[in-house]
């Protein structure tokens, strides 16, 4: 399983995002190896589809299913309800990526 975790330099958020999604993995029994991916700036967020700091993608897919048929790309800070990815939204994606089974 391929887990990333693409930010720019000062979000307030990756930190928050990436110790919380470490923690679900930890939780679940998972290993916790997670590629830290810096953007750099608009032509890298382009390259990379990157939706915002923080995005989260399991094995290639963005954790939220609701954005990955978005096409625009964006330097900017990623709007998720409460601030960071939801847990729940964190531990569907492992279990859409068969890392962990419904309780």
């Amino acid at each position: 399983m391929k887990i990333e975790v693409l930010y720019f330099e000062g979000c307030p958020n990756y930190l928050p995002a990436l110790n919380r999604l470490k923690a679900i993995l930890r939780q679940a029994g998972l290993p916790t190896e997670v590629s830290e991916i810096e953007v750099r700036d608009e032509s890298v967020a382009k390259r990379l589809q990157f939706f915002g700091s923080p995005t989260i993608r399991v094995n290639g897919f963005d954790i939220e299913s609701d954005s990955r048929d978005v096409q625009d790309t964006g330097f900017a800070c990623r709007r998720y309800a409460g601030g960071l990815p939801s847990e729940e939204m964190i531990r569907a994606a492992l279990r859409e990526a068969g890392a962990i089974k419904d309780a």
